[in-house]
């Protein structure tokens, strides 16, 4: 018998903390810093709206979200509110229903993803 994987996760660092406050404060105001978004979605234990800064790719015209930093805690929570989650800028509040990819459809995407934030998160991959 052999144990489950256990998921990828790697935790920031105080800087990176700091630099997502920072992009928060200004994707809520309005600005989008290179395409950033607020994702809020029903925290999975407390049930309660969370709030975390991501990066949204457009590809081929349709949006996606991708996790660098692994299983990350909005993973888990999008997945335990059945993929709702809402993505804002400034006052716009955009609803979504997200659905995970499969291997060899990720691929595409996470090479996009890295021609466009490869100086942020070049790192995790």
């Amino acid at each position: 018998m052999t144990a489950a994987p256990v998921p990828r996760y790697r935790r920031p660092g105080r800087a990176t903390r700091l630099a997502n406050r920072l992009v928060a404060l200004l994707t809520r105001a309005g600005i989008s810093v290179l395409g950033s978004r607020v994702l809020e979605t029903r925290g999975r234990r407390s049930g309660l709206p969370r709030r975390t800064p991501v990066n949204l790719l457009t590809l081929d015209g349709a949006p996606y979200l991708v996790s660098p930093r692994g299983e990350t805690d909005w993973v888990r929570n999008v997945r335990a509110a059945g993929g709702s989650l809402v993505l804002l800028l400034g006052r716009r509040r955009t609803a979504y229903t997200a659905t995970e990819l499969a291997g060899d459809d990720r691929l595409p995407l996470l090479r996009a993803y890295l021609r466009r934030w490869s100086f942020e998160v070049g790192a995790f991959f």
